[in-house]
């Protein structure tokens, strides 16, 4: 056998993990799911000037989808999955903290919704990987609903309140 042919062997070898179309279509679709759902939620932040938005949320979803399909395809099952979700679940909460920031007003604290769907849109991702899309399809709606329409109305400084009687 040549060596060109050994090697070929070798690199069909290395993905033997996709062997049947089946398994493939699985993945693909639990990623695409998982890919879609963060990158609407991050447009949603994107489009309300958050600090992250769009790819964040996107790589944080499908991140979190990767983080239980391996286990997954590698024979664990689903319920040895709690320390891989333990630690996904720190991962995000160490990202999420970056996101707020404390204004010089000790009052005035920003990021907490954008840290909370970041949160949150990791859930969506596990959900997504672990092969519960219609779960993972209903919560980011929810989440659209809460963050889209249930918007806060922006604060106004003290001098420009009405004032009370």
């Amino acid at each position: 056998m040549a060596w060109y042919e050994q090697s070929w062997l070798a690199v069909q070898e290395e993905f033997s993990d996709l062997g049947e179309v089946e398994d493939i279509t699985r993945i693909v679709v639990r990623m695409l799911v998982a890919i879609i759902l963060g990158g609407l939620l991050g447009y949603e932040r994107e489009s309300a000037g958050a600090s992250a938005g769009l790819r964040t949320h996107m790589l944080v979803s499908l991140g979190s989808a990767l983080f239980v399909l391996i286990p997954l395809q590698a024979g664990m099952k689903v319920e040895d999955l709690s320390r891989v979700l333990q630690g996904v679940t720190a991962g995000i909460g160490f990202l999420g903290a970056g996101a707020i920031l404390k204004q010089r007003d000790k009052n005035d604290i920003r990021g907490l919704t954008t840290a909370a769907s970041v949160w949150l849109t990791a859930a969506v991702g596990i959900a997504a990987g672990m092969g519960r899309e219609a779960t993972a399809v209903l919560s980011a709606l929810f989440a659209l609903v809460i963050l889209a329409i249930l918007r806060a109305p922006r604060r106004r400084p003290v001098r420009e309140r009405p004032q009370q009687k």
